[in-house]
Order: C-alpha cells, then structure tokens, then sequence
C-alpha cells in the first residue's frame, strides 16, 4: 500500500488491481469470522431471549414467522412451519430452563450466565462438559413443560387435556377426569424438535464430532425424563361443607424447580464418557454403572472457570459476590479461588415488622440496614 501513495504515477489500472484484492482478502476474511461466530450463534435456545409473536399476529404481506427465527436448523425450521403455533411455547421453555439453570448454579464459578442474545451461553457450551449436560438437559425438560401446559390451555390446535390412563393404585371411589397437563404430547414434540439438530448431523461414526452428538442426545432425553417420571396424580375433593366425599384427579406437572434440583442431583453424580471403535459411548471408568435414559454424560473436563478465557468461553469470577462465612462453593475463599477480596458496606431494603390486621391483610414495615458484601478480586 506504501507504493500506491510515494508514486501515484503507477496508473490507476495497478491501484485498481491492488483494491479489488484487498477488498477480496477482507471479503474471506469477514466470511470466515462469520462462519466461526456461526458455530457459537447457532442454536434454538436464543428463541428465549428473543420475543416470537403469535402467528395471529401478523399481517397480510408480513416475514413468515419461521424466516424470522434465527438458530434454527433446517429440520426445527420444518417444524416451525409445521406448527407455528407452538413456538411461542418453546421459546418460553427455553427461558424456563435458564431461568432455573441459574437458580441451580447461582453460588458456582460457573453460573449459567448469558452472554448475548444470540449465541446465548457463549463459546463455554462447545466443550462437553459437565454444565454444557445441564443446560441440554434443562433446556429440553423446559420445553417438555411449556408445551404440555400449553396443550392443557388449549392453546395449541393438535392437543389437549392429557390421555394419561388411569392409575391402577387410585381408589374405585375416585374418578379419574379434569383436564391434566398432556406430558405424553409434550414429550414427544419436545424429542421432535429439540433432537432435530443433532439427528441431522451426519460426522463420521468414531469422531470426537460423533461422541459430542451422542452426549447430545443423551442428556436432552434425560431432561426430558425428568419432566415426565416426576409428573404426578393431583385431586380436587368434592361434597357438600368440604366432606370430600368424591374425589376427581388428574395428571400434573411437577413444579418446576423440583425438576431443577433432580437434574442437579445428576450434573453431581454425571458420568464420564469416551467413544469407542463401534461408534457408540462407553464408561471412562468401568468400575461404575453404566448410565441410564435418566442419567447426564460428559466427554470433556471441565474447563478452568476461575478466570476469564475468551477461548473456552469462561467469564471468570471476578467482580462475583461471595459468602465470607461459608466454607462451601459460594464462599470467597472457593468462590475467588484463592485470588482474595474487597469488602464494601450497602444498604440492604427488607420488610419488617408486619402484621396481621382483621379482615384480611398484613401490613409491613420498610426497613432499611446496612450491610457489608464481599466481591472477588
């Protein structure tokens, strides 16, 4: 570029020539960084932090909804079209199961956090990890729940009330009816839509690609396990004062959160797992039992996440809150790791004093305190 601007009698035809490569190198160099950035951006969870309008919404003339959608492989991007109707309801299972990933990892050095509204967890989800198992997992039980709810609202045009047949341990007395959340719809939708993208990838059997595809899988049926083993029977009494002398009972969801603590308990005891020459996953360890539909797997260690690392995605811990008291993952000593901490004063709002008043209401004071918080160095 120097000999363009010491001798501008070279002609333009040179300049020219020297322009359009380098507006070429700058062309493949934007493609590849798009590509890279493609690899992290690609995935259906960003519809959670992205609204999707009803497909009622929209006008003569409008995008089609599945063309505004981005992360979507081209199997999700079928079943968009298929049934728009139900996409509103998976973007609300995604923000679910973030939702409680983050309540789950709230006092770990890795938290579940976001990073942007398209790649969603960042570069960290590349690595088969423990906590990429967890978020596959709640990710797919998210969706298992919104879905199974939305058939029972009847908000969805292919379903409705649960099928479920009756518990044989339920009591002759006691009828079986009411409109029950339809887990058995929501199950299978969820195995659809949420296993599209990894059933379309087509790596060579053996590969560390192939291994990734299988854990995959793995842990998104194992969410959606949870969702449906810990579905339980609810009943309403009926009679005349509340004698309760009939009863009608349905099937129903388990709260959320239990559904949280039960994968969690699995991120605990997740086993380690490697490919082996027949293409299928095998114990690292053999000494252990080999993990069921229920059960999260991981190929890959976890990586450091005590500082950040723009490679593997971690965003360190530094600048987090800690307990200075406890000896656990959220104190300053574990939470830190080792690197120390500041110590500040804040003040800290909470009810106080309250009361109960006749007829029917509690009354609470404003109480203001202030408090010391500690953040890692």
């Amino acid at each position: 570029m120097r000999s363009l601007f010491t001798f501008p009698f070279l002609g333009r035809e040179r300049m020219d020539v020297r322009m359009t490569q380098g507006h070429l190198l700058l062309a493949v160099t934007l493609i590849v960084c798009n590509s890279q950035l493609l690899v992290v951006a690609n995935s259906w969870w960003s519809l959670a932090l992205n609204p999707i309008q009803r497909p009622e919404m929209y006008i003569i003339g409008a995008q089609p909804l599945c063309s505004q959608l981005t992360g979507l492989s081209q199997g999700q991007r079928k079943l968009c079209q298929l049934y728009q109707d139900h996409m509103v309801y998976i973007g609300e299972g995604a923000k679910t199961g973030i939702k409680e990933c983050q309540y789950q990892f709230r006092q770990r050095r890795w938290n579940c956090s976001t990073v942007d509204n398209t790649s969603v967890f960042g570069r960290v989800m590349q690595i088969g990890s423990r906590e990429t198992a967890f978020t596959y997992s709640i990710s797919a039980a998210g969706v298992v729940n919104a879905v199974s709810r939305a058939c029972r609202e009847g908000e969805l045009s292919t379903c409705g009330c649960s099928r479920a047949a009756r518990p044989k341990d339920l009591p002759r007395d006691w009828l079986w009816g009411g409109c029950g959340d339809n887990v058995n719809y929501g199950y299978r939708f969820a195995r659809e839509f949420v296993d599209a993208r990894e059933r379309e990838k087509n790596y060579p059997r053996g590969s560390v690609e192939h291994a990734r595809t299988l854990m995959n899988l793995q842990n998104n049926e194992a969410g959606r396990m949870a969702v449906y083993n810990l579905a339980n029977v609810a009943c309403k009494c009926h009679g005349v004062s509340g004698s309760c002398s009939l009863k009608t009972c349905w099937l129903q969801l388990a709260d959320f959160r239990r559904v949280g603590e039960f994968l969690k308990e699995k991120y605990d005891s997740a086993a380690a797992m490697r490919i082996n020459r027949r293409g299928k996953l095998e114990l690292v360890n053999n000494r252990f039992n080999p993990p069921t539909s229920d059960d999260l797997v991981y190929i890959d260690p976890s990586p450091d996440y005590c500082l950040r690392n723009e490679t593997t995605g971690s965003l360190g811990t530094q600048g987090r809150l800690c307990n200075k008291t406890s000896e656990g993952m959220d104190g300053c000593e574990l939470m830190c790791c080792g690197r120390g901490y500041d110590q500040f004063k804040t003040y800290k709002h909470e009810r106080c004093h309250c009361k109960f008043h006749w007829c029917c209401y509690v009354k609470c004071k404003r109480c203001t305190s202030l408090v010391d918080q500690f953040v890692c160095k």
